[in-house]
C-alpha cells in the first residue's frame, strides 16, 4: 500500500490507500464538524471565510483563518518534503510511512487533549481544528505524492467533477471500453463511497464514543503504516526459511 511510487502502483495499491485514507478523512471531518463546528478535511471554505473576516476588518480571526489554511499548506508540503529527501536515505516504505505516522500522532494529540485537558475556549478550539487541518494536508499531501496525483481523499469538489467528466465519457462506446478510464472510474467511487461511508461511522460512532472516534481513525492509520511492514516482514521470514532449506538440501 505505501511501498510502490507513481506509476509503479497497481490499481489495487491505490483502490486499498484511497479507501482506507478517505475513510479516515471522512470520519475526522465528521467528528471535529460535531465537536468543534469547523470542517478539517479541506480548506476550500476557509479561504472564503479569511476574505470574509478580511472585508470585515476582523484581523484577529483572519489571522486564525490564515493560520488554519498554512498549518494544511504546511503539512501537504511536509509529506512531500519527506518523500524526496528520504529517497536514497532509507527505504521508500520508510519515507511513506513517517507522514502516515505524523498523522497518526496529530490525531492522537487531539483525542487525548480532548479527553483529559479541554476547556472548551476558543483557544483552544482555534488550536485543535489547526492541529486537525494539519494532519489533513500530512494525508492529502502523501496519497498524491506516492499515487502520482491520482489518489487524494480529503476532499471531494475535484472528485466529484472527475466522476462526472468520466460518466459523460463513458455516453461512448468505445470509451467504456477502455480500461484505464473504467479503472479510474472504479477508484474515484471507490474514495466517494469510503469518505461518506467514513463519515457516517465518525457520525454515528460519535454518539456511542465520543472522543474515542478519533482513536478509531487512528487505528486506521496504524492499519495503512503497518499493512507493508507486515508484508515486508513475512516476505523476508519465507525468503530466509526458503534459502535454510535449499541449504539443508545440499
Amino acid at each position: 500500500m505505501l511501498r510502490k511510487y507513481s506509476n509503479h502502483r497497481t490499481q489495487g495499491d491505490n483502490i486499498k490507500l484511497g479507501a482506507l485514507t478517505a475513510f479516515s478523512a471522512g470520519m475526522v471531518n465528521v467528528a471535529s464538524v460535531t465537536v468543534f463546528f469547523a470542517f478539517t478535511s479541506n480548506i476550500t471554505g476557509y479561504y472564503a471565510v479569511f476574505a470574509q473576516e478580511l472585508s470585515k476588518g476582523n484581523w484577529y480571526q483572519g489571522a486564525v483563518v490564515l493560520f488554519w489554511i498554512l498549518l494544511f499548506f504546511m503539512g501537504s508540503f511536509l509529506s512531500n518534503f519527506v518523500i524526496i529527501q528520504g529517497r536514497g536515505r532509507w527505504s521508500q516504505y520508510i519515507s511513506h510511512a513517517i507522514p502516515v505516522i505524523l498523522e497518526f500522532l496529530s490525531i492522537l494529540f487531539v483525542g487525548l487533549y480532548l479527553d483529559f485537558f479541554y476547556g472548551n475556549s476558543l483557544q483552544e478550539t482555534e488550536f485543535l481544528v489547526a492541529a486537525l487541518l494539519f494532519a489533513m494536508g500530512l494525508q492529502n499531501g502523501l496519497t498524491a505524492s506516492i499515487s502520482n496525483s491520482v489518489v487524494k481523499t480529503t476532499h471531494l469538489t475535484g472528485l466529484t467533477t472527475d466522476l462526472a467528466i468520466l460518466v459523460s465519457m463513458f455516453s461512448k462506446k468505445e470509451n467504456r471500453q477502455n480500461q484505464a478510464l473504467v479503472d479510474k472510474f472504479h477508484l474515484l467511487l471507490t474514495i466517494m463511497g469510503s469518505y461518506v461511508l467514513g463519515g457516517i461511522f465518525g457520525g454515528v460512532g460519535y454518539l456511542y464514543l465520543a472522543n474515542g472516534t478519533f482513536y478509531l481513525a487512528c487505528a486506521i492509520l496504524l492499519v495503512i503504516a503497518l499493512y507493508d511492514f507486515y508484508k515486508l516482514t513475512r516476505v523476508k521470514h519465507l525468503f530466509e526459511k526458503r534459502r535454510q532449506r535449499d541449504v539443508c538440501t545440499v
